[in-house]
């Protein structure tokens, strides 16, 4: 459903917009947030989206210099999002280390697999804008919350719903009160106060599976934005996943090592190759259905571009980067591509035939970069960009480069030409995979861009700017946690290495490829999986039914269900509200003379659907920005590398309290979010305006 916080509503006197000092901010702000993100992803295998903490973060410092604007300080937030995004690449890259390829980063050569994938993701994207921004009815959960959040902190005046200033004022409160009560549960979990995360696996009869759910506001926020269908579909890939696949394939398992041993090396193993063959099936059929929007949009550019050049004049929050730059820096990038590509295999057996590989590999990154850049960038709009299962995208990547070095090579046993094509599959998916994390976010702010009246072509330069800045941040990040922490897997690894689940499962699947050993049956059961689930959304849509976005059920497949099982939670809660608020009438009202009103009068629906969205978008906020803190508190415990390290640095309880502290986080977690939607509806129902002193709070009531 289109509501009125997804259309925009601002004129464009706000001010200067690319400035200087955004610019500067911007970097500031994407250096901290990329360095906490990539420990956060090679730690647990999560990153989280920078947009909104750094929109809340740039609004309070740009408000201290005066004269910021709501436009200045979306192109911070656009600048600061690639951190969270482009840091992503350690999905990938610690893979070079695990194979025994590099010992180490080299800085530059890093630089320029983030800076070259990035921006072409960031060219593919452009016209995409029109298909899938503008001239698309996806929810853009992430993009939506963060222009609610620069409207409310910067004051833009709003000439529906509560009427202005009131609805401002009600707003940054609500958003404020979200944002509280999400991060103080957030410093609750670090304190063992509560659990961050509850689950058991269990046996049974001959098999086993589990269950688990991570307190997490942040993840009811989501699913308040990305609304039921979406929520719905992923508890259905969640109950696939949970009850058929890993009782399944663990059904006489060994239980030698314990039923969490068992259970988890099932999910991690198997049933995600699963839901990548899933997510594969609906990523293309995704695609084959935007095709259309896509070819329009294309279209809508090149003539966007022909009237320009004929002095013709577009309106500013139309104005992309013209169709021709585009197309000349996706050229100029493959370039250096080209060379990165010989110069990482010098001395390996792709310089035997170093045409058909290099060429092949280029062709690869653009034609798969932009059918990946389109999926990516629906998948943002679908369930937002720190929810899509930009891994799953690796996977498929690694699978194509790794099969095309099959075409040439063919299959080979273990050896050190065989390795040296694995490493050479990871750094090919390395860069695509640059262009997936990069897609996965430019339509996310480009959204928010059109919320708020942002001028596009602006927004596309600031992303590119934000690609820059974060690659110079990840080499040096990567080398402190590789000599300090290592990485499970890699030689010399320690106790206390960091996991990098993804980025070891994606080098296996590189290996058992060009080996010979992986299990084509699992990608194909996915694959099947993802056959039915779209012929079931497309028979409930000719029905007139709620859908069933198969995208959402590979999600639900794919990803821990502790990850999972909250955002349908979110998604009925939000749907419930959005009922409350839509109640189509409430009693008859006396006008002030105290005669009966004409009719029954309507509240306003669209005013309390955004009250919702922004108390949502606060549980979003309160726990992305205890994150970033609390990354910075992790590395100031510590400094002098200890070991083992410290990673519960804030913990005021002990193992004893452990079984209360899982009890109290469930009745705590609900007990909140009751709260904070009860305070929400209060707020509401207080600013609907009374025709009449007869018995107002009756009417306040009945409206609650």
């Amino acid at each position: 459903m289109t509501t009125a916080a997804a259309r925009p509503r601002h004129s464009r006197e706000g001010g200067n917009e690319l400035t200087a000092r955004g610019i500067a901010l911007g970097a500031v702000i994407t250096l901290l947030f990329t360095a906490a993100n990539v420990y956060a992803g090679l730690k647990v295998g999560l990153t989280f989206a920078t947009s909104i903490p750094a929109a809340v973060v740039s609004m309070a410092l740009l408000r201290s210099l005066g004269g910021s604007n709501i436009l200045e300080n979306n192109i911070v937030q656009t600048i600061a999002s690639a951190a969270g995004t482009l840091a992503a690449i350690v999905f990938v890259l610690p893979g070079l280390i695990m194979v025994g390829w590099w010992t180490g980063f080299p800085y530059w050569t890093t630089v320029a697999v983030c800076v070259t994938g990035g921006v072409l993701g960031v060219m593919f994207s452009v016209p995409l804008r029109r298909a899938l921004v503008t001239g698309s009815a996806l929810p853009y959960p992430e993009g939506v919350a963060a222009a609610e959040v620069l409207k409310v902190g910067t004051g833009a005046p709003e000439k529906d719903g509560g009427g202005g200033a009131e609805e401002n004022a009600k707003g940054l409160r609500l958003l404020v009160l979200g944002s509280l009560f999400s991060a103080g549960f957030a410093l609750l979990a670090k304190m063992r106060v509560v659990a961050e995360e509850a689950g058991k696996n269990f046996a049974v009869g001959s098999t086993a599976t589990g269950f688990s759910a991570s307190w997490s506001m942040l993840l009811i926020g989501v699913g308040h934005l990305v609304g039921l269908s979406v929520g719905i579909a992923m508890f259905v890939g969640m109950l696939v996943s949970w009850t058929v696949l890993v009782p399944w394939f663990a059904s006489g398992g060994d239980l030698s090592g314990g039923v969490d041993a068992l259970v988890g090396g099932t999910f991690r193993n198997t049933v995600r190759f699963v839901g990548a063959g899933t997510i594969g099936v609906a990523a293309l059929w995704s695609l084959l259905r935007i095709v259309g929007p896509i070819v329009a949009g294309l279209r809508a550019a090149i003539a966007a571009s022909r009237a320009r050049a004929g002095g013709g004049l577009l309106e500013l929050t139309e104005r992309d980067l013209p169709i021709g730059i585009v197309g000349a820096a996706i050229v100029l990038t493959l370039l250096p591509i080209a060379w990165l590509l010989w110069s990482f295999s010098a001395g390996g057996p792709v310089h035997e035939q170093p045409v058909a590989v290099i060429a092949g590999s280029l062709v690869y990154i653009a034609v798969v970069g932009v059918l990946i850049a389109a999926v990516c960038g629906y998948m943002a709009g679908l369930i937002g960009a720190s929810n899509s299962p930009v891994s799953g995208v690796g996977i498929l990547a690694v699978l194509g480069a790794s099969l095309l070095l099959v075409a040439i090579f063919g299959q080979r046993p273990a050896g050190p030409e065989t390795n040296a094509l694995v490493a050479y599959a990871l750094f090919t998916t390395a860069i695509i995979f640059s262009i997936a994390t990069i897609s996965n976010d430019n339509l996310q702010d480009l959204k928010t861009g059109q919320l708020v009246g942002a001028t596009p072509w602006k927004q596309q330069v600031a992303l590119v700017l934000g690609v820059v800045f974060g690659s110079l941040a990840i080499p040096t990040v990567l080398d402190l946690l590789k000599d300090t922490l290592g990485f499970v897997g890699m030689p010399g690894a320690g106790p206390n290495a960091l996991s990098a689940p993804q980025a070891a499962l994606i080098s296996s699947i590189a290996t058992g490829v060009l080996g010979g050993n992986i299990d084509w049956g699992l990608i194909g059961l996915g694959a099947l999986i993802g056959v039915g689930v779209i012929a079931l959304d497309e028979a409930l849509g000719r029905a007139g039914r709620m859908r069933l976005p198969p995208l959402a059920v590979g999600m639900g497949i794919y990803l821990p269900m502790a990850l999972t099982l909250l955002i349908p939670v979110g998604a009925l809660i939000g749907h419930l509200y959005n009922r409350w608020a839509e109640r189509p009438k409430v009693p008859t009202m006396r006008s002030i003379d105290g005669k009966a009103a004409e009719g029954e009068r309507r509240p306003n629906a669209e005013f309390a659907e955004r009250m919702g969205v922004l108390a949502a978008t606060g549980l979003i906020v309160g726990e992305s920005l205890f994150g970033v803190a609390f990354a910075g508190v992790l590395a100031w415990a510590n400094r002098d590398n200890p070991v083992p390290p410290n990673d519960a640095p804030l913990a005021v309880m002990g193992e004893g309290f452990e079984g209360v502290a899982i009890w109290l986080a469930p009745f705590l977690f609900f007990g909140l979010i009751a709260l904070v939607y009860r305070l929400t509806r209060t707020a509401v129902a207080a600013t609907l305006p009374i025709a009449g002193p007869e018995n107002p709070a009756d009417d306040i009531a009945t409206y609650r």
